[in-house]
């Protein structure tokens, strides 16, 4: 993929006036990026917009004990909600982004998103669109740690994470990814094993009855 071609990706670009595209391109550059690096943290205050074209970034909450919260993935065609709060309050991050494949991305540097901000209403309508959609996205993630039921929440995302009939993924991960304590999974993935429904290996899940799980899931 080649940089004059990227912004097609993003159906709110690829409706910008030519003249505020050419700003886009001529001044924002495509970055490659290993899987593991950590692109932004607490404290630190953001350099770019990244707008995803391929790969997968996980942000997450970190707490002063180390527990981990999974807040949300950025996956390709979409932008990181955190970074475009912290861009317009001129804010430092709370959480961390960890590239969590290798990815490809176009940087838009602060000074031109604060220009296109300020100088077209087009580019301002696909910030805050994106912008609309990935805070429901938060809302939702955040009700369902403080609302919803574990082993329904579990349920789902072991059959979510499935390849095949494994989930790949440590009692941590899985406590990471549904925001709750190690010790918990542990608990409930014990749970569901006496009914038959998984076994246990290292650093692994086997799925014995997906119907079992599904049933679970959807209730």
């Amino acid at each position: 993929m080649t940089q004059d071609t990227w912004i097609t990706r993003f159906e709110g670009l690829s409706r910008l006036e030519p003249r505020i595209q050419d700003i886009l391109l001529s001044r924002s550059t495509v970055i490659d990026v290993p899987a593991g690096t950590v692109l932004f943290g607490p404290g630190r205050a953001p350099q770019n917009l990244l707008l995803l074209l391929e790969g997968t970034v996980r942000v997450q909450q970190i707490s002063d004990t180390g527990r981990e919260v999974v807040l949300y993935r950025v996956t390709a065609g979409e932008s990181c909600v955190l970074t475009t709060a912290c861009l317009l309050a001129y804010e430092d991050y709370s959480a961390e982004g960890v590239a969590e494949t290798d990815i490809r991305a176009a940087a838009i540097p602060r000074q031109v998103f604060d220009d296109l901000i300020a100088a077209s209403k087009a580019f301002r309508n696909f910030v805050f669109s994106a912008y609309s959609k990935r805070i429901t996205d938060l809302f939702h993630v955040v009700e369902e740690i403080a609302f919803g039921r574990m082993d329904i929440r579990l349920a789902q995302k072991l059959l979510e994470r499935a390849e095949g009939d494994t989930v790949k993924a440590t009692h941590q991960q899985l406590a990471a990814e549904l925001g709750t304590a190690r010790e918990v999974i542990s608990r409930q993935l014990g749970e569901f094993q006496r009914r038959n429904w998984i076994a246990q290996a290292r650093g692994a899940v086997e799925i014995l009855d997906a119907d079992g799980l599904a049933n679970l899931a959807a209730s």
